[in-house]
Order: structure tokens, then sequence, then C-alpha cells
């Protein structure tokens, strides 16, 4: 799932947060995080451009759904699970 994040193939709101359990979203921000370090590691050339920018891109996705996923958490473990209404 991070790595269809990260290619933008899989684009995340709350909805697909609801769906999972506490321990898959756990999971989840584990794996958010390994590969946000695992990008970080591939230093492209400084004359491939393109390169450089799939790399900024797959970044900042990464870094909105784990901010995401946090934000996440901590509304549904402080209040119980949301309820979804199509506003949030």
């Amino acid at each position: 799932m991070a790595k269809d994040i990260a290619d933008g193939y899989l684009l995340v709101t709350d909805r697909v947060y609801a769906r999972l359990l506490a321990g898959e979203l756990e999971k989840l921000g584990f794996e958010l995080d390994r590969a946000l370090r695992d990008i970080r590691g591939e230093q492209p050339a400084l004359e491939d451009l393109a390169a450089i920018q799939l790399r900024n891109r797959k970044l900042s996705r990464l870094t909105s759904a784990l901010t995401m996923l946090r934000a996440y958490q901590q509304r549904r473990f402080r209040t119980g699970r949301p309820q979804f209404d199509g506003n949030t």
C-alpha cells in the first residue's frame, strides 16, 4: 500500500484509513516511514531533473499520507472511532 501511495496509484483520505483496524494503521505507518527512508536514500544524479522531480513527488505523497495517518490516529483514539459524515 505504501508503494502504491508513493507511485500515485492510491490517493489517501480519511475514508481509506477508516477501513483499517488499529494494528493495520500502525503497520501502514511503519511501512510509510520505511518507504520514506528508502526513497531518501536513493540520490539521483544532479543532472537528471526528471528523476529528481519523481523522487520529490514520491516524498511529498508519502509525507502527506503519513501526516494524515497520524492526525487520523489521534482523532480516532482520542474520541473513539469517528463517524464519517462526508464532510471530513
